[in-house]
């Protein structure tokens, strides 16, 4: 008895000096691909542990996500990690800005939050207000995390990046005490989804975006519209999920069905895994097919191209590390992790 005692004592330390310690910063609406990613990481203990969440601007205002993160939380009635509030609007971009962006350039695709009022907190449909806030510190949650386990803590970026950019700005020495970064923007190859030359979370933020890709975190891990672009969602694949029926799909078919993309009243559209994406690859890597490797920056000179990704000048950021952005992926094997793990019943 002592000897599989201490067996199983073994088994446990091995599995648990295996789990990837993650910081899980969203600007998550009210599902969609943040709380997709949120729900697969929570229902894979064995393989993650969110040291914490911590919510920035960018679909929504920190608020309102944070209401969003609670509701999912409570849905998986499950340990929660703690939340955090962090910077309520991006560095310098502002809606004023992006209002006439669109009135000289052409009309954005989505602005996110600029189009919400940061005053107003909803509840999710169908419930009441959680009556929960977040803690404060997001920024000093971040440092204290990473100088606690250096080397040891992957930064999982789903929204903007403005969270992070200010750890830097604050403590430019932790840079190289992060693991690695596993992010969900920009786009390289194809064209954008917030304005037509930049993707969304850069575009947010671009000075934010600009700071983080300069800096001389270890490793990079770049999920850009360029593999979002190939994972697509069409109301077969939405139903799969939706019919399954539990607290968590049904607030997914809520979201997908009457939003966007909206299935419900359009069986036609498409939508996309996007933030899901870099959720999945750190519980199953073996999906993506093809990545590449180069050094890449974000404009920041407000005008057409404001937010767009770019080959980096190696003279303005001469100790920047690299970035491998992932371009094509198995969908089949992808989605099936999805599903799987967004039907389950716990």
């Amino acid at each position: 008895m002592v000897r599989l005692l201490t067996g199983l004592l073994l088994v446990w330390a091995a599995m648990a000096a295996d789990r990837e310690t993650i910081i899980f910063d969203t600007d998550s609406g009210l599902f969609g691909d943040d709380g997709a990613a949120l729900v697969m990481l929570m229902r894979s203990p064995q393989r993650v542990n969110i040291a914490g969440i911590t919510v920035v601007a960018g679909n929504v205002w920190p608020g309102q996500g944070s209401e969003y993160m609670f509701h999912i939380l409570d849905l998986l009635k499950r340990p929660q990690p703690p939340l955090y509030a962090g910077a309520q609007t991006p560095l310098i971009h502002t809606a004023g800005m992006a209002r006439e962006s669109a009135r000289r350039w052409g009309a954005l695709e989505f602005a996110g939050a600029f189009d919400a009022d940061p005053a107003v907190v909803k509840p999710a449909p169908g419930a009441k207000l959680t009556g929960r806030k977040p803690r404060d510190g997001a920024v000093d949650f971040i440092v204290s995390t990473i100088e606690r386990q250096p080397g040891e803590v992957t930064f999982l970026e789903l929204g903007p990046m403005t969270n992070l950019a200010l750890a830097l700005r604050m403590r430019p020495d932790i840079e190289t005490k992060i693991k690695r970064l596993v992010f969900m923007g920009g786009n390289v190859h194809v064209p954008g989804n917030a304005s037509s030359m930049a993707e969304f979370n850069f575009w947010f933020d671009p000075e934010a975006a600009q700071i983080v890709l300069r800096s001389r975190i270890p490793q990079k891990v770049m999920f850009g519209l360029d593999i979002c672009d190939t994972a697509p969602i069409k109301k077969a694949q939405f139903d799969r999920i939706a019919n399954a029926h539990t607290p968590i799909t049904d607030l997914y078919r809520e979201d997908l069905g009457n939003r966007y993309p909206g299935f419900l009243q359009h069986p036609a559209a498409t939508g996309y895994m996007w933030d899901s994406l870099a959720g999945a690859w750190l519980l199953d890597p073996g999906f993506v097919t093809k990545s590449e490797v180069g050094y890449l920056d974000v404009l920041t000179a407000w005008g057409k191209f404001y937010g767009s990704t770019v080959a980096l000048d190696r003279r303005v950021a001469p100790n920047a590390t690299p970035v491998t952005q992932m371009l094509t992926l198995d969908f089949d094997r992808a989605f099936a992790l999805y599903q799987d793990l967004l039907t389950r019943s716990q």
